[in-house]
């Protein structure tokens, strides 16, 4: 009897760089979190996913919301049938 083969899924992953975080999924970055300059006490850094975007006090807040984005992106546009942005 032959062995199945698992599909196996890509997990996205956190890449530090030079004053941002990307959200990467293989070789597509699905995701960033930005120090803003102004740093502003309410807002220090900046997030992007797909297309939300927004602000958030600490990193650990901003790479919550990039990756609660995504997850939404992911389940919400093909009930809709929407492109993706790359």
């Amino acid at each position: 009897m032959a062995a199945k083969k698992r599909r196996t899924k890509k997990k996205p992953t956190w890449e530090r760089g030079y004053l941002s975080h990307g959200l990467w999924v293989g070789g597509a970055r699905i995701g960033w979190v930005r120090l803003d300059r102004e740093a502003r006490p309410e807002a220090k850094y900046r997030w992007e996913a797909g297309t939300c975007a927004g602000a958030a006090a600490t990193l650990t807040d901003a790479k919550r919301s990039v990756e609660q984005a995504v997850l939404l992106g992911v389940v919400q546009l093909p009930l809709f049938d929407l492109p993706q942005r790359e």
